[in-house]
């Protein structure tokens, strides 16, 4: 496998994603920084904001999908991009919590609409396995170049200084708006070449995935399963530095441990949804990860430091095992279940299921696990539990309205 894939819409979004990702683990770096020491802005208002501009996110992923339809995904897809990098310039403006919200509201409203658009081409010029395999390559791309764009923000985090941070603010909008570029070599989809033919453009609209409640349920349903993302970024550092003995240097030994494994494992794992009822399996195996991830969580919290590290890095595998498994799973049932006449609205309806999870994640995780302990665990255990068995039941029962033939 080659780095940029091996039609010219995968070399374009591998270029693409890959600049993007770059940016993104700069900003994961030091945007919190940023916000606090430069702009001036409190923690608290700072999640405040982040979590008004996760609804705009979720109102432009949804809203993308049918201007995706109408107007043609890679057009959708290279505004975004280009949104998105001039607002992550625009917060380096930003003097108050108010004009910080409207700024962010923007960026992850771009950030929404971009992974929207992105479905939709592969769910476009793809078929079968092939979209699920497409994407699994180049969500190991996202990772690995995230991590890469992590190391590069510590020269920002080595300085200390407004001025580090501010360089890095814009080197990371410089990135996201490089990553427009390759874009402009993605080909015309059918979208766009009926454009031209509006009574053609009529005929073959398809159904409102809004009245496809098997496919609304799936979408919300992989929203709480989203949550597990948060297990990872939010949970998991708070519960190893508050509530178990293991040493905080853990915390950057885990993350690093989730990213390889993810790299590693994704596309194998893509591999094994060969249709819409080996989809639902998959996802409700990755369910039982999660449970496990979630009981290793809990047992590590009253061991001393030696076992507690053992016990963490074994959630670690569990939570890994979970994430690509129900990635996987969730992908191809977006895929295969979409009518696609109509294939921008619904994986709209797909990724504005993700990005509730987003959103919701971080108050969630803290208000159950860190909140309440091992009760805590054993309720989002729970949680994940019930949302991948009644993500198998919606995938694998009869619906006439299924866009692809089922598996066994």
């Amino acid at each position: 496998m080659t780095i940029t894939g091996h039609s010219p819409i995968e070399r374009a979004l591998t270029l693409s994603i890959a600049a993007s990702s770059l940016a993104k683990g700069v900003l994961f770096g030091v945007s919190a920084l940023f916000f606090t020491t430069v702009i001036g802005l409190s923690p608290a208002t700072v999640g405040i904001g982040l979590t008004v501009a996760g609804a705009a996110g979720m109102v432009a992923a949804f809203s993308a999908g049918h201007l995706s339809d109408r107007c043609g995904a890679r057009r959708i897809l290279a505004a975004a991009t280009v949104v998105q990098g001039v607002a992550l310039a625009a917060y380096c403006s930003a003097s108050s919590a108010l004009a910080f919200t409207l700024i962010a509201c923007v960026a992850v409203g771009a950030q929404g609409a971009q992974r929207t658009a992105q479905a939709t081409l592969l769910a476009l010029h793809f078929t079968g396995p092939d979209r699920v395999t497409v994407r699994a390559r180049l969500r190991v791309v996202t990772n690995v170049f995230v991590g890469v764009g992590s190391a590069a923000a510590t020269v920002a985090l080595a300085s200390g200084t407004p001025a580090g941070y501010l360089v890095a603010m814009l080197a990371a909008s410089a990135l996201v708006l490089a990553s427009a570029a390759p874009l402009r070599h993605l080909p015309a989809g059918p979208v766009d070449a009926a454009m031209s033919d509006p009574e053609r453009s009529e005929a073959t609209q398809g159904r409102s995935p809004l009245r496809d409640f098997r496919y609304v349920g799936i979408a919300a349903l992989y929203g709480v399963l989203t949550i597990q993302f948060g297990l990872l970024t939010v949970g998991m550092p708070l519960w190893v530095t508050l509530h178990t003995q293991a040493p905080a240097t853990t915390v950057a030994l885990l993350l690093v441990l989730n990213t390889v494994l993810v790299a590693l494992c994704q596309v194998p794992a893509a591999r094994l949804v060969t249709g819409v009822r080996a989809a639902g399996r998959t996802v409700m195996g990755s369910s039982v990860f999660l449970v496990l991830t979630c009981l290793l969580y809990a047992a590590a919290g009253p061991v001393p430091a030696l076992a507690a590290v053992t016990l963490l890095v074994l959630a670690v595998l569990a939570a890994s095992a979970a994430e690509v498994l129900s990635e996987a799973g969730e992908w191809s049932l977006a895929f295969d279940l979409a009518d696609p006449r109509s294939a921008g609205a619904y994986q709209g309806v797909s990724q504005t299921g993700f990005a509730a999870g987003t959103m919701l994640a971080p108050a969630v995780v803290t208000g159950t696990a860190i909140a309440h302990g091992t009760l805590g665990w054993l309720l989002l255990a729970a949680l994940f539990l019930t949302a991948g068995t009644a993500t198998h039941h919606l995938a694998t029962r009869p619906h006439p309205a299924t866009a692809a033939p089922t598996h066994p």
